[in-house]
């Protein structure tokens, strides 16, 4: 698996502008209700869900979280207003 990190930009206007792309180590690590085969939430659906994967950013592993209302969904780290968007590649 490989994981990247983009880093963003949000204009006055509501668009983004991207600024650049890290590569970033990726591991899966469930958490205990995961491992049960639990949802996060009774729909799936949340501003911040956790996801099983963590990426090594800034010498630290952090949690990669789901932002996810339809069918689609934005995975991110810290908090989405930090603009640390984590797209992840399984090979």
């Amino acid at each position: 698996m490989k994981a990247y990190i983009h880093t963003c930009c949000t204009r006055a206007d509501g668009t983004r502008d991207s600024f650049a792309t890290i590569a970033v180590d990726v591991k899966r690590q469930e958490l205990p209700w995961q491992k049960m085969g639990l949802s996060f939430t009774a729909s799936g659906y949340g501003a911040r869900v956790p996801t099983p994967y963590m990426v090594r950013f800034n010498d630290k592993w952090r949690r990669v979280y789901c932002r996810i209302y339809s069918n689609i969904g934005t995975l991110f780290i810290g908090k989405l207003s930090d603009n640390l968007i984590v797209n992840i590649d399984s090979e």
